[in-house]
C-alpha cells in the first residue's frame, strides 16, 4: 500500500521545499531581469458610503494573517563590528620559508611574498622548484621557519592581489531540457590564462635567482615535511 502524502488531514508529510526538490521544479525556473516595480503602499485611503461613516477611511492594502506562528521567529543580531584583515604574525616576514599544513600542497615548503588586503598570505614554491604556484594561504595553516630568502631587490607586480585569484563566472543551462542534454557531454577544460602564466614565470625567475644565493636552499624547498611517531611540532624548532 502506498504511503499517504498526509500525516493528518491538512498536514503534508513533506515540506514545500522537499516537494519542490522531488518534483524537480527548480530545473524549470527561468531567471530574467524584470523592470523595477514600485513598492505597493501599506495603506490606501478609500471613500466609504453613509452619513455616519466619515466619508473616507484609511484601509491596509494587505490583510493581516488569520493565524500566527506559535513560536517566536528569531531575528538576526545586528553587529556593529567591521571586518578587519588579520594581523600578521611577527615570525612571518617577506622572504620567510613557510611549511603548508593543509590543502592540496600540505607538507610543501613555500616562500612568503606579501600579505594581501584580505589578510591572506601570498606564497610561491616557486613553481619550477617544487610545483607550488602563486597561492593564497591562511596564516593559521602554516608553520614559519627560521630560513629566509632575501627579497629586498624583488619588486612584485600590482596585479598580484585578491582579484588575481578570482574565478571566472560560468553560465549554466537556461532550462531543464538544456541541462538534460548537457549531462552526458564532457566539459571542456579552460586553458590557463597566458597573462597569469607570464606573471608566474616572472616571479619564479626572480625568486630562483635569490634562492640560488643560499647553498642547498633549492634542495630544502624541494623536500617535503612530515612528522614521525613521537614527534610533536610544538616541541620542535624550525
Amino acid at each position: 500500500m502506498a504511503r499517504s502524502k498526509e500525516l493528518v488531514p491538512g498536514v503534508g508529510r513533506f515540506s514545500r521545499s522537499q516537494v519542490a526538490a522531488k518534483r524537480g521544479l527548480y530545473k524549470g525556473l527561468k531567471k530574467s531581469e524584470k523592470p523595477a516595480v514600485e513598492p505597493t503602499p501599506e495603506t490606501v485611503e478609500k471613500t466609504i458610503g453613509g452619513n455616519n461613516n466619515g466619508e473616507k477611511r484609511i484601509v491596509p492594502t494587505s490583510k493581516a494573517p488569520r493565524f500566527y506562528s506559535a513560536e517566536d521567529v528569531r531575528q538576526p543580531k545586528k553587529s556593529r563590528k567591521t571586518a578587519k584583515p588579520s594581523q600578521l604574525r611577527s615570525s612571518i616576514t617577506p622572504g620567510t620559508v613557510l611549511i603548508l599544513l593543509a590543502g592540496r600542497f600540505r607538507g610543501k615548503r613555500v616562500v612568503f611574498l606579501k600579505q594581501l588586503e584580505s589578510g591572506l598570505l601570498l606564497v610561491s614554491g616557486p613553481y619550477k622548484v617544487n610545483g607550488v604556484p602563486l597561492r593564497r594561504v591562511n596564516q593559521a595553516y602554516v608553520i614559519a621557519t627560521s630560513t629566509k630568502v632575501e627579497l629586498e631587490s624583488i619588486k612584485l607586480s600590482d596585479e598580484l592581489n585578491d582579484a588575481y585569484f578570482a574565478k571566472p563566472s560560468s553560465k549554466g543551462a537556461k532550462s531543464a531540457e538544456e541541462e538534460f542534454f548537457e549531462e552526458g557531454k564532457p566539459k571542456e577544460k579552460e586553458a590557463f590564462p597566458a597573462s597569469k602564466a607570464a606573471l608566474q614565470k616572472e616571479v619564479d625567475s626572480t625568486l630562483i635567482t635569490a634562492i640560488k644565493k643560499t647553498e642547498n636552499l633549492v634542495k630544502y624547498l624541494r623536500s617535503t615535511w612530515g612528522l614521525s611517531k613521537g614527534q610533536y611540532p610544538h616541541q620542535m624548532a624550525f
